[in-house]
């Protein structure tokens, strides 16, 4: 990886990375997935260590069933943010959609557990449709 700093290099700061989240977000939200991947690439590589960034781009290339690179930035987004249920929750769709039933199940039994009934139902949903 370069050691060049681009927002120094942009000479942006964060309102600029905001702006282009929103526009990311925006284009995500209309389901057009493969431009809000270029912005949410963009933005994992300005913003070295972002979770959200990280979980979103996951999340983006779930949605493209491309789970292997999901599964990557999913597990990234996890390592600075280890409690973000929604990650979690992608995290338990990647495994399975891979083929790591035995893996996948475990963690959507944990998050059918929580006390947020949204990722409990579809964390039981995961378990229904793959058990």
């Amino acid at each position: 990886m370069s050691d060049v700093n681009w927002l120094e290099v942009l000479d942006w700061g964060e309102n600029e990375l905001e702006d282009l989240r929103f526009v990311g977000y925006s284009y995500l939200k209309q389901g057009k997935y493969d431009i809000a991947l270029t912005f949410f690439e963009a933005l994992v590589v300005l913003t070295l260590g972002n979770p959200y960034d990280l979980q979103t781009l996951g999340a983006i290339h779930l949605q493209q069933n491309n789970n292997l690179q999901a599964l990557n930035y999913i597990e990234r987004a996890l390592k600075i943010d280890p409690d973000h249920l929604p990650t979690k929750l992608n995290r338990a769709k990647a495994l399975l959609a891979l083929g790591y039933k035995r893996q996948g199940i475990r963690q959507a039994e944990e998050l059918s557990k929580e006390e947020s009934l949204d990722i409990a139902d579809q964390a039981s949903a995961l378990l229904i449709a793959y058990a």
